[in-house]
């Protein structure tokens, strides 16, 4: 199994998160960090501090050198898909070749209504978020891209230079819907985020994904899997431990330890150990 620690940009200072990052990179265990793409805090006061997301990821991946970095997941309503796998591209230069990309439909209502972006119905933000993801992926892999739809429209669309990875950085999808969701997994995803907490739900889940890979004929082993496993505050990683464990039985490639803040290099040394067995 893998592993990855997750930092929030809410509630936090910048030269704590910076702490765990550096740390986590000299740490072989953790092979992935990723913060969230949120403008409030989503766990506490919505009035309290949240760092932007894409600013801290740039800085995180230039303060570190092996670690692969990424957000967790970008809302594709805050962020035209053109622009945004402009910026994918960049970092992904930027970092050596280092970047995840995650991608989400988007959910936050106090966000959009607050900035004022039109998140829309359910079926509006996925029929949105499909059209995203072909957008997306065209301008990875392709020189010229032309698209067509209701809500983005592309003639002969440059996205120059590329990233480094080929034939283009992961694309880590996040979600569980079952109708809309896993289908574009199944499609567009190297990667797919199943934001449950429950062994025996992401099983029910995972065997949907199945489903819908078999559907379109591709192998659904060709899709990494991952799940959050919450660091306690008091830092105990007995429990993570348990929770990966229970994980990687059901199936689950990579389990990310979401750590709460006030963020603290000081709860990786023994996070490490103890999942160390696990990455065996």
């Amino acid at each position: 199994m893998l592993f990855g620690i997750k930092t929030s940009q809410q509630d936090t200072a910048w030269a704590d998160m910076l702490a765990v990052w550096t740390e986590a990179d000299d740490i072989p265990v953790f092979t992935s960090a990723w913060n969230f793409d949120h403008f409030y805090p989503i766990f506490s006061d919505s009035a309290g501090e949240c760092l932007e997301g894409w600013t801290t990821l740039a800085a995180l991946a230039q303060a570190t050198k092996r670690i692969r970095v990424g957000s967790m997941v970008n809302g594709i309503v805050y962020r035209h898909p053109a622009v945004l796998a402009a910026m994918a591209s960049s970092l992904d230069i930027i970092s050596a070749g280092r970047l995840e990309l995650g991608i989400g439909a988007g959910w936050n209502v106090e966000e959009c209504d607050a900035y004022g972006i039109e998140l829309g119905t359910l079926t509006e933000r996925f029929d949105r978020f499909a059209e995203a993801c072909e957008v997306i992926k065209g301008l990875l892999t392709r020189e010229l891209t032309s698209f067509e739809g209701r809500y983005f429209t592309l003639s002969e669309a440059r996205n120059n230079p590329p990233g480094v990875q080929q034939p283009h950085p992961p694309i880590c999808i996040g979600g569980q819907g079952e109708r809309r969701t896993l289908p574009l997994v199944a499609r567009y995803a190297d990667h797919w985020n199943c934001p449950v907490f429950g062994v025996e739900e992401f099983r029910g889940k995972h065997a949907v994904l199945e489903d819908a890979c078999g559907a379109i004929g591709r192998d659904p082993a060709e899709i990494m899997t991952s799940v959050h496993v919450r660091v306690p505050h008091d830092g105990d990683p007995g429990p993570v431990a348990a929770q990966a464990a229970a994980y990687r039985e059901a199936g689950a490639d990579l389990a990310i330890c979401y750590l709460p803040p006030p963020h603290d290099p000081a709860v990786l040394e023994p996070l490490a150990e103890a999942l160390t067995p696990l990455a065996d």
